[in-house]
């Protein structure tokens, strides 16, 4: 059967689902998309692109080899690779209110997200890549700010609820079409309504996240899937821009070394 998940990666052919945070996560504090993204944008506009921290910024768990070696790159004696990292403590935020853990706090750095939406890091040259994505950004500061305003574009017209419930719903869809049973309601199951819930914060994030009323517009159209040229093209656009990315790295350091 097919595995749903709420991430993709080249070497798995799970679904992407998204993921409950969505509708708030009460045990961290993060709001429903809808008002987190309202606070994210006003947070945003606050702070000037110039008057941002000119480094590149991570805050979360280590709980993969992955994160666990980022770690590596954070500003040492030794070393300063232009990022600033830190370890998400659930514990302690919890005890302090949350905060030092509100998303919308987070947009007080210059964001290095290939050249439109994001910035391309390689996992085996992580601090190198680092440093100099954020010497570009800095050296190139329209070019960057363009790219963080791209990336909040998407976020604000594209990763709106309604186009959330859309994509859910065309791919419940499709993937009905494939079932060789009908789906029944399990006999045990139980009911629940917003009446039956907990009190405090989880029935306040699942108020404000509620859908009120049906939508006044049908779900967005289907397109036709991408013919295999079209997925081989897109590929290659991502590979030459990495690969420019690379060239311009390569130089750099070389010039430091020269």
């Amino acid at each position: 059967p097919p595995v749903f998940h709420y991430c993709g990666e080249e070497a798995a052919l799970d679904i992407v689902f998204p993921d409950w945070s969505f509708w708030g996560w009460v045990e961290v504090n993060i709001k429903p998309w809808e008002e987190q993204l309202r606070a994210i944008k006003k947070e945003r506009e606050r702070i000037k692109w110039e008057k941002r921290e000119p480094y590149a910024y991570w805050k979360g768990n280590p709980t993969s080899p992955d994160r666990g070696d980022l770690l590596n790159c954070n500003v040492s004696d030794k070393h300063d690779w232009n990022a600033r990292l830190y370890v998400q403590d659930w514990a302690k935020e919890i005890q302090e209110g949350f905060k030092h853990s509100k998303l919308e706090d987070q947009c007080t750095h210059r964001s290095m997200m290939p050249m439109q939406h994001f910035w391309p890091i390689r996992n085996e040259n992580k601090c190198r890549d680092l440093k100099f994505a954020v010497e570009w950004g800095n050296n190139h500061t329209d070019k960057a700010e363009a790219i963080g305003k791209a990336g909040s574009k998407f976020i604000e017209e594209a990763l709106t609820m309604q186009n959330v419930y859309d994509y859910m719903f065309h791919l419940l869809n499709e993937y009905s079409k494939l079932l060789k049973f009908k789906p029944t309601i399990p006999p045990n199951a139980r009911r629940l309504c917003s009446e039956t819930t907990e009190q405090g914060l989880l029935k306040e994030f699942m108020v404000q996240s509620m859908v009120k009323s049906p939508s006044d517009k049908l779900p967005c159209a289907l397109p036709p899937p991408f013919k295999p040229q079209a997925i081989q093209a897109s590929l290659k656009a991502k590979d030459k821009i990495a690969r420019q990315v690379e060239t311009w790295e390569t130089e750099y350091w070389k010039k430091l070394k020269a």
